[in-house]
């Protein structure tokens, strides 16, 4: 069931008549996950499509001797009526999952509100693992025909670009983003102007205009500050996600809030479901209570009605995670707010203090706690965390509802045409809706398995050689070392991979706890191993910034060098490079401190194995050593010395003992049969329990119909 939004043109495209179609495809980001939608674009211009990676950047440079020339060609007039005819029987299909079940009345609407989205690449603003998140919960909404609707911030300049120097010290920049050459439409009033809502803030007011991004039939509207409307010091606040000052991020957070709420509303939407996803949104609820009361409720039944409608989500158990602010800030920027809802400040200090004494405080993942009647974590285990940890709010235990990955964006080609022969070409769906075709996958022949992971261990190989290449010839690195680039990194040797958010409780550098003993099982030249290393550190985070620096020395290290590498500028389309083409994906955060994770889902769905601590979604994930590997402590101890040190002894004999040993045993056709089974039985336990196809189903059957 698809929300249409109003939109106008956004910049000029000069396209063929007969082509006019692209600009339809262009403009909505279902060609990021769909073959047909991803291969006009590569039959356009293979070149052009591996510089930019954007078809709107592509469109604006071809002249016109080009369309000639594709006019003549056959396959681009093949792939872009194999595009147009996908793309028009999705968007226009009446049998959605959605359809077939209604499982809410006609009359619903959900609304989910979140500060960042990861769709793709080309539009880059989104950090890391909530964003990403939120970008395949869009999809599966998209696929599964829900009537959804989202909201989050416009970031001109987005999360930072990294580059490490050759101290291994990590930098950042900002490219400012161009809207007009970005898959972004501006929302029309009715008058035909582009959109803008006001949000006061103190002594005047701020505009917020509203872009459209169309994700499949997911709309994601966009807030976005930087428009000639707003003071210069104003149109800065949707510059940076995440920004280190705390008064510029309660500034977001109070136009993500009060906008999302003012933006559907301009537009007609009446959302009956509002799923406020992380604290980041919660100043949305005071806008929806401040309405409610406007027309008569009363302020007891007014937060009565906000409750019964609102869905709240928690992704972090870690204090930092969470959005508090020092109370004078809400005091500054909400001074006007209590007496819209007839009440005082200390009402508005009442609903965002967290625990008694904390009355200094305004914590937004209170505020949502006390306004919503369905909160939940990430996971099964993080609904027991939030559990304890909010128990004095919540009056009830919080559901698990665990994450999920969208398969057709995270599951390389090779392996989707492999698990395609046991199944069909409708697998992602067919493990969620019959869970028991997940059996066919266990019989898929061992050499077709292991032939499409070698295939995306090429590609790795060539892919990293390529960004190492880049790196050191920036540093000033010789011809000679540059041209040594070609023998690093063989597609032969079992890799492990570790990219996500250099956070200091995800623990990059365990590995590393006794480079002896790791030396000298990396550099057995019986059985070698390489590790590959990528993320970023936040700019304000001084701790996680002198990881990267480490594992950056200790990779150009003569005892390590060849066999530890550090990639830099870790983004979607390196993650995707990732989790498809190493052997085994390791995690090993302090627990409990993992809400879910998923990154090791996407691995686990390309036949990639676990090596994780029990936290997380591994708790659920993990077979008894069927399809990966658990070690160390599941708990914190207390002692993180210890723990550290006992966890790495653990992770250690593991690789020695089991891991390495089983990927080195090959039969006579090369193929190392056991592991193989493990893969198998890796997508198998994983493609439909941790599908985000899933996890949007178990959002409203708990959730959104329960409410709506």
């Amino acid at each position: 069931m698809r929300i249409d939004i109003p939109t106008l043109p956004n910049g000029e495209l000069t396209i063929p008549k007969r082509f006019n179609r692209l600009y339809d495809l262009a403009y909505n980001l279902w060609w990021s996950w769909d073959s047909a939608g991803n291969d006009v674009w590569r039959v356009l211009d293979g070149e052009a499509w591996e510089r930019y990676r954007n078809p709107i950047e592509m469109l604006a440079a071809i002249d016109k001797e080009a369309w000639h020339r594709l006019e003549e060609s056959m396959a681009f007039n093949d792939a872009y009526a194999e595009a147009v005819s996908r793309f028009d029987a999705y968007m226009n299909s009446s049998k959605t999952w959605w359809d077939r079940h209604q499982p809410a009345s006609e009359d619903t609407t959900i609304a989910y509100l979140c500060t960042e989205y990861g769709v793709h690449s080309s539009l880059p603003i989104y950090s890391g693992g909530l964003g990403i998140l939120a970008g395949d919960h869009a999809k599966s909404a998209s696929d599964m025909g829900l009537p959804f609707v989202a909201v989050g911030l416009m970031f001109r300049r987005g999360y930072f670009r990294q580059t490490i120097d050759h101290n291994g010290a990590q930098q950042h920049y900002y490219p400012t983003l161009d809207p007009s050459r970005l898959p972004i439409r501006p929302v029309a009033t009715k008058g035909g102007g582009h959109l803008r809502v006001p949000i006061e803030f103190p002594g005047r007011t701020v505009y917020a205009a509203v872009w459209a991004l169309a994700v499949g039939r997911t709309t994601i509207l966009l807030l976005d500050t930087d428009i000639a409307d707003n003071e210069p010091a104003d149109r800065p606040i949707t510059h940076s996600l995440y920004v280190r000052g705390r008064e510029m991020r309660f500034c977001q957070e109070l136009v993500l809030g009060l906008g999302s709420v003012r933006a559907l509303g301009a537009i007609g939407i009446e959302p009956t479901v509002w799923h406020v996803n992380e604290g980041h949104a919660a100043m949305s609820l005071l806008e929806r209570l401040a309405g409610e009361v406007a027309i008569g409720t009363s302020l007891d039944e007014a937060e009565q009605r906000i409750r019964e409608s609102t869905v709240f989500t928690l992704h972090t158990p870690v204090p930092a995670g969470n959005e508090r602010f020092d109370f004078r800030l809400a005091e500054k920027y909400l001074a006007h707010w209590p007496a819209s809802v007839g009440a005082d400040m200390t009402y508005l200090n009442r609903l965002g203090t967290s625990r008694e004494g904390d009355e200094g405080m305004f914590d937004l993942g209170a505020l949502a706690i006390r306004l919503a009647s369905v909160v939940n974590g990430v996971s099964q285990r993080h609904g027991e965390v939030v559990s304890h940890d909010w128990a004095h709010l919540l009056g009830k235990p919080a559901l698990g509802i665990t994450n999920g990955v969208h398969a057709p964006t995270w599951v390389s080609r090779s392996m989707g045409r492999t698990i395609s022969q046991a199944i069909d070409a409708s697998w992602p769906i067919r493990l969620v809706d019959n869970p028991e075709t997940a059996e066919l996958l266990r019989y898929l022949p061992d050499e077709d398995v292991w032939a499409a992971h070698q295939l995306r261990k090429e590609i790795i190989s060539r892919f990293i050689r390529g960004r190492i290449r880049r790196q050191w010839a920036r540093h000033g690195s010789s011809p000679d070392d540059l041209r040594s680039v070609e023998n690093l990194f063989p597609a032969d040797r079992l890799t492990i991979g570790f990219a996500r958010r250099f956070a200091t409780y995800k623990r990059a550098s365990l590995l590393f706890h006794n480079v002896p003993w790791l030396q000298a099982i990396l550099t057995n030249p019986d059985r070698p191993v390489q590790l590959v290393f990528a993320g970023k550190a936040h700019p304000a985070d001084a701790q996680g910034q002198g990881l990267i620096r480490h594992i950056h020395e200790l990779s150009h290290s003569p005892e390590l060098k060849g066999h530890v590498y550090m990639l830099e500028d870790y983004d979607m389309r390196m993650g995707r490079f990732l989790i498809q083409g190493v052997d085994v994906w390791l995690n090993n955060p302090r627990p409990p401190e993992e809400a879910s994770g998923t990154s090791g889902m996407k691995a686990a769905l390309n036949g990639v194995l676990n090596l994780s601590v029990l936290d997380g979604w591994w708790v659920e994930g993990a077979n008894s050593g069927k399809n990966g590997w658990a070690f160390g402590h599941p708990h914190d101890i207390g002692d993180h010395g210890r723990q550290d040190s006992e966890d790495a002894v653990a992770l250690y004999q593991l690789l020695q003992d089991e891991i390495v040993p089983k990927f080195y045993d090959r039969n006579d056709n090369g193929i190392p049969i056991d592991w193989v089974e493990m893969m198998k039985e890796s997508i198998a336990s994983c493609g439909g329990r941790f599908s985000s196809h899933r996890m949007v189903e178990d959002y409203v059957r708990h959730a959104y119909a329960v409410l709506g």
